[in-house]
């Protein structure tokens, strides 16, 4: 440092700590105080006017986010879960068709074959027989439909059996007397026809070879049929 510079130096700063004037010391440091104020609040001002255009531009910019907000892709969840109106209700099923019921078989007509569903059939006998008597049985055939029919009865299709408690066939009217006369009749509505046959009071089977005995006493039923139509069983006792 040149030499003459030293003696300038120490005297402006000794007149800055040690101010030298007219007035008292104190006046100069009250206003060298305002002038440092003074700087200091410039300094501040300009230091919030930089942040305050900082922070505009950040608010801009989430603005202009924000008014972008369709290409903001959806969250996670939006994206799995659909809203509802997304969602389309279900179309219910369409209601199964309906069949047209088959139809009605023709009624029959006069003078048509009688069908099993158009008669009855029924045995009558007495509720009691002595062991080793000969009774009569009856094989009853009625027309049940509301038109006269023709119904084959021969000889060789009605048969009557005698079964005991147990189910075991015990004797069969068509064993060992078969008999084939043919019958064909007409029948009334509510025509009843009778056909009679006497059992000899003995056992038999189809063959009518088996040695032929007396049942026992006891319990026992008795059905008959003309042709393939069954009559229900009626109990009949041996005593």
């Amino acid at each position: 440092m040149p030499v003459g510079l030293r003696p300038l130096l120490a005297t402006t700063v000794r007149g800055v700590l040690h101010p030298v004037g007219e007035l008292s010391a104190a006046v100069y440091w009250r206003r060298r105080l305002t002038v440092l104020a003074v700087l200091l609040a410039v300094l501040g001002g300009l230091g919030w006017l930089g942040f305050a255009l900082l922070s505009g531009g950040d608010d801009d910019a989430a603005a202009a986010t924000r008014s972008a907000g369709s290409s903001v892709p959806l969250p996670a969840l939006e994206r799995v879960v659909p809203t509802i109106d997304s969602v389309s209700a279900p179309t219910p099923p369409a209601p199964p068709a309906v069949e047209a019921p088959p139809p009605a078989p023709p009624a029959p007509a006069p003078g048509d074959p009688c069908s099993d569903d158009m008669i009855s059939v029924e045995v009558r006998t007495p509720p009691t027989v002595a062991v080793g008597s000969k009774p009569t049985f009856e094989l009853l055939v009625a027309n049940v439909s509301a038109v006269p029919c023709v119904r084959t009865l021969d000889k060789g299709l009605q048969e009557f059996l005698l079964l005991d408690s147990a189910g075991t066939r015990v004797w069969g009217s068509n064993d060992c007397f078969p008999e084939t006369a043919a019958d064909t009749r007409t029948l009334a509505p509510a025509e009843v026809v009778a056909f009679p046959v006497v059992w000899g009071g003995l056992t038999s089977e189809p063959s009518c070879t088996a040695p032929r005995a007396t049942p026992a006493a006891g319990a026992y039923v008795l059905r008959g049929r003309p042709d393939a139509k069954i009559s229900a069983d009626v109990p009949l006792t041996l005593g």
